[in-house]
């Protein structure tokens, strides 16, 4: 059987998958490693998690702000260009972060890496519901690759921490966006293979595109109640996501044991035992068991309506909240059962609402409509470092986890909501 057989993908379906699966692996290697190094910043400059958390949770905050702009730009430009500048963008970033000085520098380099990587997603999943014919295989393909970003930019991180000091890591951490923009450069694609781009009465002209008035009467055509009640349900996602990971390798430190003190894996006196933190690769193992929930996710939107599968996943992950910390003190076999629940059910999500989206909007606003999409996820999502930060230094781990709960059973019944509107528009 052919690998177009198999999957089900055509050449172009493939070449744009290939395309934005690279892109965004990198845009999220860098957005989870960032957790890992806050670690050593809270010790390192004698931060406390509300402010550490404040200051990125801006730049995390320009990740999703910036992505508005940018799904206006996706429409009028297309997405090829517009991922490239992002991937040099995120590369700068983090080169800046590697001579950070303190507080101050930590959160420049981070709101530069924030609007750089803004551009990302409504340039790549506009690309994906205009390009690829088999949408829902896109969407799963693409949603793996993030995963395997959000997997190894911890593990690297954690990895090169064993060897390097935290400013030349982070300066190593300058290849993958190298290596992006390689790949990114040599790929070919129809942009809009997949959607009639003229069936709305043909493209507007360069200073229609671009224009305040039409950026308006667009948002107004877009906002229907039922895109409305689809982009408070993302949102509930975002500061979900971020309040939980943020902090997460942080948490599980107080949870897991020092195995390699156990097994003297290292000479007590070494810098590589005073680096080796084992929350770090519990924490890079849960995010990389999210490459199966993105997988499955992504299947199940073309099986299944998307709003259903919302709010099976975001009930499911509002039961795991709960339980997180009381399964995490029971011992290190149920820790490792509710991080793979949370892992798998969070990353399950990415797909259903980026389905639901291109159902609830038309063909010819996709990047404004996902330019909306991550101002909420990522935007408003940032708040979650914030909230969680704040929480975590007033009250008890497991009461943090339990008021972040909300979220996703907030998200569980606006999700049912949205099933009932009848407003489909794709």
């Amino acid at each position: 059987m052919s690998t177009e057989q198999s999957t089900g993908l055509n050449d172009n379906d493939k070449s744009i998958t290939g395309f934005v699966m690279i892109s965004h692996a990198v845009v999220h290697t860098y957005e989870l490693s960032i957790p890992i190094l806050m670690v050593i910043w809270l010790a390192d400059f004698g931060l406390s998690t509300a402010i550490l958390g404040t200051a990125v949770a801006v730049g995390y905050g320009l990740y999703g702000i910036g992505a508005l702009p940018a799904g206006v730009l996706v429409d009028k430009f297309g997405s090829r260009e517009l991922v490239l500048v992002c991937l040099a963008g995120m590369g700068g970033s983090f080169l800046l972060l590697s001579a950070a000085q303190g507080i101050v520098t930590i959160t420049i380099a981070i709101c530069v890496w924030g609007i750089a990587a803004s551009v990302y997603h409504p340039a790549g999943l506009s690309l994906i519901s205009t390009g690829v014919e088999q949408r829902g295989t896109g969407f799963a393909y693409h949603g793996m690759a993030g995963n395997f970003g959000i997997a190894f930019g911890p593990l690297l991180t954690a990895v090169l921490l064993l060897f390097f000091d935290w400013r030349y890591v982070t300066a190593l951490l300058v290849v993958p966006a190298v290596i992006a923009i390689l790949y990114a450069m040599s790929a070919s694609f129809d942009e809009t293979a997949a959607v009639q781009t003229k069936t709305d009465g043909g493209e507007p002209t360069d200073d229609e595109s671009m224009s305040l008035s039409k950026f308006v009467t667009d948002s107004r055509a877009l906002f229907t109640l039922g895109f409305s009640i689809a982009i408070v349900v993302v949102m509930m996602n975002g500061l979900f996501y971020r309040g939980t990971l943020t902090f997460l390798p942080d948490v599980l430190s107080d949870f897991v044991p020092n195995v390699a003190d156990q097994l003297q894996l290292f000479d007590p006196d070494s810098p590589m035992a005073e680096e080796f933190n084992p929350a770090s690769y519990l924490y890079a193992g849960l995010l990389m068991i999210g490459m199966g929930g993105q997988y499955v996710g992504g299947k199940l939107t073309d099986r299944i309506r998307t709003e259903t599968g919302l709010a099976v996943i975001f009930g499911s992950l509002a039961v795991v909240a709960v339980l997180f910390v009381p399964a995490a003190q029971a011992g290190v076999v149920p820790l490792l059962i509710i991080s793979a629940l949370l892992g798998f059910l969070l990353f399950s999500l990415q797909p259903m609402y980026q389905a639901t989206i291109a159902e609830y909007s038309p063909p010819g606003d996709r990047g404004l409509s996902y330019g909306y999409t991550y101002l909420g996820v990522f935007g408003v999502g940032a708040t979650g470092a914030a909230i969680a930060g704040y929480l975590l230094s007033v009250v008890t781990v497991g009461m943090t986890f339990v008021a972040l709960a909300v979220f996703p059973a907030t998200g569980a019944v606006l999700a049912i909501l949205l099933s009932r509107t009848g407003d489909r528009r794709a």
